[in-house]
């Protein structure tokens, strides 16, 4: 079996306060993109659970969450045989696409079928919230809004197709760098949340990802691929997530094309669009 595993974009990211258990409340937009990991189930007579992947940058080991989504399974429901995991990488690690967490989910995904253990997608979003935030909301994408952590899902009516330039700079960005450098001066009420204004007339001007400002700080090179992609007529343009890859929705194709062209001569850059929640259903069930 072998199933794609697409990448998300942060529409808007606003922290809402800081939680008892160090972690932030946060209120933020998921959109799944056009933009695609492969991973290929294979069966084994061993009953262990191999990992092996293309990309040197990520750890192939039972760190990995893929693994960690495997065994979960494995130990949950006591399954006797063992799988050998193959994934050819294209989501860059530490650029807040969600590449790890989309990996995870679609190993919950596979396995569920491979094993035969018949649960439904809340039961595997409940178990995918202990391997990550963002876990739960590969089970259901298209345009969701996503609270708490970021576990607890809401699915939304899908935009249209957006064409949608990602800027993917060479570094990577953890997290947990970024949270720490932030500083939360205010609460964001529903009254002040621009993500809840946006849900109400769908103006993407109206959207921001609140941790820009720290991100911007530590890494000023990303402002001006930001810039850039403003000055070229992108719709909205945003640091996705914690970074470091910046998106750029465009709604004429023919603007995305030329600002790709343009964003190349800085860094890796790439044309893709974004998925409603039929077509990326579609995507995760019919494999490659």
């Amino acid at each position: 079996m072998r199933i794609k595993s697409f990448a998300k974009i942060n529409l808007g990211l606003e922290v809402v306060s800081r939680r008892e258990d160090n972690y932030h409340e946060i209120r933020t937009l998921f959109q799944t993109i056009d933009f695609y990991d492969v991973i290929q189930f294979l069966p084994t007579s061993s009953n262990k659970i191999v990992l092996k992947g293309d990309d040197k940058r990520v750890p192939w080991d039972k760190e990995n969450l893929i693994f960690k989504a495997a065994a979960l399974l494995k130990e949950k429901f006591r399954i006797p045989s063992g799988v050998e995991i193959r994934t050819v990488k294209k989501i860059p690690p530490g650029k807040g696409l969600g590449g790890g967490s989309s990996n995870a989910a679609m190993t919950l995904f596979s396995m569920n079928k491979i094993w035969e253990l018949h649960l439904e997608r809340e039961e595997l979003m409940e178990m995918g919230k202990t391997l990550g935030a963002d876990v739960p909301f590969f089970l259901e994408g298209g345009l969701c809004l996503g609270l708490g952590r970021g576990d607890q899902i809401i699915p939304l009516p899908d935009l249209d197709l957006i064409p949608c330039i990602l800027a993917l700079p060479s570094f990577s960005i953890l997290t947990a760098h970024v949270y720490n450098q932030f500083r939360l001066s205010l609460t964001s009420e529903d009254k002040d949340s621009k993500i809840i204004k946006f849900l109400a007339d769908r103006k993407f001007d109206l959207l921001e990802n609140r941790l820009e400002e720290t991100i911007f700080s530590l890494y000023p090179q990303l402002k001006v691929i930001w810039s850039l992609l403003r000055r070229q007529g992108s719709e909205l343009s945003l640091v996705s997530g914690t970074g470091s890859a910046v998106f750029g929705l465009f709604r004429d194709r023919g603007k995305a094309k030329k600002c790709l062209v343009a964003l190349k001569k800085r860094c890796p850059s790439l044309l893709v669009n974004t998925l409603s929640r039929e077509q990326y259903q579609r995507g995760i069930n019919d494999g490659v």
